[in-house]
């Protein structure tokens, strides 16, 4: 895709949706995506992103759980690379374990035993293996959440 933008002339650059720059050849057809689902965890307790945590992945096919990969977050609080992408990304359900306690342990604050949230499983599924599929997390050691983001 980039080589196709800076083959392009400045003056065939437009303002498509979301104020991203798009080429006009390119404005009205089919581009070909492939999908990635990707995460991102912001420690709430301290207002910072939750470097080090540790992130499980599993793919859940008619009860059976199938792991697939065990990561650790950069400091951005993400992984460096998406965690599942093109041909391995496809439709169904997944499962995301964060190892919320062993985090905050090892942040230094002080956790009950046993820890009120130890790991935070977040089941979701996947209906468009072309889309972009992010899930991020928000935790301290009493509370999570989680949304689709972009």
């Amino acid at each position: 895709m980039c080589s196709v933008w800076e083959t392009l002339p400045p003056s065939a650059y437009t303002r498509g949706a979301r104020h991203c720059i798009v080429p006009f050849e390119l404005r009205f057809k089919e581009v070909n995506v492939m999908g990635q689902l990707t995460t991102h965890v912001l420690d709430t307790l301290r207002g910072q992103p939750a470097a080090g945590m540790q992130v499980r992945l599993y793919r859940l096919d008619e009860g059976h759980t199938t792991f697939l990969k065990t990561l650790r977050l950069n400091a951005d609080g993400r992984a460096d690379a998406p965690l599942l992408a093109q041909e391995e990304f496809r439709a169904g359900r997944y499962r995301l374990v964060f190892a919320v306690a062993a985090y905050f342990k090892a942040c230094g604050v002080d956790l009950p035993d046993p820890p009120f949230l130890d790991e935070v499983p977040l089941d979701f599924g996947v209906a468009d293996a072309a889309g972009h599929y992010h899930v991020p997390l928000l935790a301290t050691p009493w509370t999570y959440s989680t949304y689709r983001g972009s």
